[in-house]
């Protein structure tokens, strides 16, 4: 029997690698003689970097960049070997996980560092660049980027360092003089225009400190504005431009972008769907699944990818909502944490729940083995 393990991460816990390693470690003593591909999966969230840095020959990257406060960083990608593709996620530099040690400020958050890690993979020999925009503590729709990128921003004139404070005063926008020429493929699962009722600032905004939401549109209206005289482009109503705080919207701008659901590019470049005709059963899996699991998580697409090639799927996750959306996509869904269980007790302990979840489930999973 050939297995295949395509899990995401538990947040929190437990890497999407590391899950995959217990889930293998446990369903050895089921499935004794058993033959295992591992192969850890994101959606272009937290996570992807890794996950395809597990399933594909890739070398680590530092570049020294700023976080979303302007402070001095170091932030990790990767670049593939054969495709010399640097794949890494925008959270490394400007996500909200690198600003919790200080106040919410969103006024003042820029994706000034996502842009320098790009200019930087380029200059490290990346010729195509996949980022994943899951995560961020911004909402400046990329004008961070498109200084990095080398845009500049005028008043009356003269060059100046735009912010989201200042960007009603600038007044013209030139494109660099080196142009910006690296294909760049978003992982983006969201399908938020930049502005209005289902925007990146009213959407998103709250999570990030946003309150004055008029404040925020004023600006991303401006510089929307500025983009369409000065460079010719209009992408602020293209589902996905509110991504990230509207650097679904920016990177289209700055860096010529395609914006690809995250999941199905992710599958592309591991080669999924080949590796699950090639397995006899598939365990996925995440840390929480409920209805929004449903919106392009990777495990529902590693769910649907598998109904499609007709290969048993089961699905391992700390807990799930109870839906009949989930059972018509899943053989069977297996809950590691007990209800009585307190959450951060779980979250410490999901290896050895992991374990005991699989042994608790053996019957099943070799009834479900001996009827392929």
């Amino acid at each position: 029997m050939h297995i295949l393990i395509a899990c995401d991460k538990f947040k929190g816990s437990l890497s999407a690698m590391e899950v995959a390693h217990h889930l293998r470690d446990s369903l050895q003593t089921v499935f004794p003689g058993a033959t295992y591909d591992i192969c850890p999966i994101a959606d272009g969230g937290e996570g992807t970097t890794e996950a395809m840095v597990g399933a594909m020959g890739a070398d680590w990257h530092e570049a020294r960049v700023v976080d979303a406060q302007h402070r001095p960083i170091k932030a990790h990608y990767a670049i593939v070997h054969k495709t010399h593709q640097a794949v890494m996620e925008m959270s490394a530099a400007s996500g909200l996980h690198r600003v919790t040690d200080i106040p919410l400020r969103p006024c003042t958050a820029s994706t000034l560092g996502t842009g320098q890690m790009m200019a930087q993979a380029v200059n490290q020999g990346a010729q195509s660049i996949l980022i994943g925009i899951g995560g961020s503590a911004t909402n400046d729709a990329g004008l961070g980027v498109a200084v990095a990128l080398g845009y500049r921003f005028l008043r009356q004139d003269n060059v100046v360092q735009p912010t989201l404070e200042t960007l009603l005063e600038v007044d013209k926008i030139l494109p660099p003089t080196k142009p910006w020429l690296i294909p760049v493929q978003v992982a983006c699962d969201v399908d938020n225009p930049l502005l209005g009722p289902r925007g990146c600032t009213r959407v998103y905004g709250p999570q990030k400190g946003v309150q004055d939401f008029a404040w925020f549109e004023q600006r991303l209206e401006h510089l929307t504005f500025l983009v369409k005289r000065d460079l010719g482009k209009d992408f602020k109503v293209v589902p996905g431009a509110g991504a990230a705080g509207g650097l679904g919207f920016g990177l289209m701008t700055f860096a010529n972008a395609q914006l690809v659901p995250g999941f199905e590019l992710i599958a592309q470049h591991m080669q999924l769907a080949q590796r699950i005709q090639n397995s006899d059963i598939v365990f996925t899996g995440e840390g929480r699944m409920d209805a929004q699991s449903l919106q392009g998580k990777g495990p529902i697409g590693v769910a649907r990818l598998c109904q499609r090639l007709h290969k048993p799927i089961i699905g391992v996750v700390g807990s799930f909502e109870k839906s009949t959306a989930l059972d018509d996509v899943f053989d069977l869904l297996i809950a590691i944490k007990p209800e009585a269980m307190d959450l951060a007790d779980a979250m410490k302990r999901t290896p050895e729940l992991i374990r005991v979840a699989i042994n608790e489930q053996r019957e099943i999973l070799v009834r479900i083995s001996t009827e392929l």
